[in-house]
């Protein structure tokens, strides 16, 4: 599941006729100079996380200057330790009434549900203790959006109103696949125009190859033919979930441990990219063999591809035997890299034990920055021997890590100080 930034999801808006405000994107407070729409503006920042609104990620502005200001102070400004890239620049609207529209998917009962609030706007609380739901059984009509309508309170010409706008996003959510959408708030004008305020859409990134209009709107570098290449004896898989505001790229062995691990990595409050996995059919079953080293060296060299990955965990979990094959491969994947960076040749280390030397070592903030060698990894395989390691490759960016907790923590302090 992806979820998309504001100004992404009011495109999708737009393109159903959902009503949304004049906007424009802000890459840079310079860029403020060269606003088209009037003053009073509202300046949003553009991140995944919640209450933004609170944490001071919107902000109201009457001239140039302090918009100047304003946007420097939300560039600089971390909400739930993520730092936009984009503003949103927005006409100011003086809303009457607010509500809360929502679609979910609900996978314990297995069908779309409804969700909707009189109450709407950043009182999270407050719109909770209102909330109305009506599921879909079977095809989807106006009446259940006339329901919900109904079921929220509202009379007269607001019922006709608000049912329009939940089944243009019913619409939507069944067209692209989405999990999720949600409008709050959906402001009421003085005349009684409906305006989606704000939005979010969750993705479902199993269906993300089927819409490529999706795809281009987030930014997603498409996927090669053999993204999902099968190896003899050893599977190597992309995972669906791919994030293009992510700096960590994991690999795993099964498609489990791999989608655990990511999860893991976002409550950290780290930014994942992508996620491979490896092992026989994904199932993370792992044999001492050429097919498996050869699919960790595709998977790392295809992850430091990818320019947004500035950091590579590695979460195998295997006995101590295959851990020492593990080790040589990241030896094979990093040894040409390093002696490019030195003008030496590239012949590869043949004994199993020699990387796992270099598994022990921590690396010098120069190779950090070096661009002939790959993003630094960071390396959790129980069962290598550390008494037995002795430091050697200064050079390389590599950490050992014993525990997951610790690995994923220096990955994010890595991918934050790059």
């Amino acid at each position: 599941m992806t979820d998309l930034l504001e100004y992404q999801a009011k495109e999708l808006f737009r393109a159903v006729g959902i009503p949304v405000l004049p906007s424009q994107q802000i890459d840079h407070p310079r860029e403020i100079r060269q606003l088209k729409i009037p003053y009073p503006v509202v300046l949003k920042s553009q991140v995944r996380a919640g209450g933004r609104g609170k944490a001071g990620g919107v902000r109201r502005v009457e001239n140039t200057i302090d918009a100047i200001a304003t946007a420097r102070r939300i560039f600089n400004l971390p909400i739930a330790g993520e730092y936009p890239e984009i503003l949103l620049a927005e006409t100011h609207y003086n809303a009457q009434q607010e509500y809360f529209l929502a679609i979910v998917l609900d996978y314990q009962l297995q069908r779309p549900v409804l969700l909707g609030s009189s109450q709407g706007g950043m009182q999270v609380e407050a719109v909770l203790e209102q909330v109305q739901k009506v599921a879909v059984e079977g095809e989807f009509s106006p009446f259940y959006a006339r329901q919900l309508a109904i079921a929220m309170g509202l009379r007269g010409g607001s019922i006709d109103s608000v049912s329009d706008i939940l089944v243009k996003m019913y619409h939507l959510f069944a067209t692209k696949d989405l999990d999720s959408i949600e409008i709050n708030p959906l402001g009421i004008g003085v005349d009684g125009e409906v305006m989606a305020l704000d939005g979010k859409i969750a993705v479902n990134d199993r269906g993300l190859q089927r819409h490529p209009d999706l795809i281009e709107l987030m930014g997603v570098p498409p996927a090669s033919d053999d993204s999902e290449a099968c190896l003899p004896n050893s599977t190597l898989q992309r995972l669906d979930m791919v994030n293009p505001k992510g700096n960590i790229g994991i690999l795993c062995n099964g498609l489990d441990l791999g989608m655990a691990t990511w999860d893991t990595v976002v409550q950290k409050r780290g930014k994942p990219a992508q996620c491979w996995a490896i092992g026989a059919q994904t199932s993370g079953i792992l044999m001492p063999n050429d097919s498996l080293s050869q699919g960790l060296e595709v998977a790392l060299e295809r992850m430091r591809e990818v320019s947004e990955v500035k950091v590579i965990l590695i979460n195998i979990l295997t006995s101590p035997q295959v851990a020492e094959t593990m080790v040589r491969a990241i030896a094979n994947f990093l040894r040409p890299h390093l002696d490019e960076a030195n003008g030496e040749s590239e012949d590869r280390f043949e004994r199993p034990t020699a990387a796992a030397r270099a598994l022990r070592r921590e690396t010098s903030p120069s190779t950090l920055s070096n661009p002939s060698l790959p993003p630094p990894i960071v390396v959790r395989l129980p069962g290598v021997q550390l008494e037995s390691i002795e430091p050697f490759w200064d050079e390389l960016p590599l950490y050992w890590i014993e525990t997951l907790e610790d690995a994923i923590a220096r990955a994010i302090e890595l991918a934050r100080s790059l």
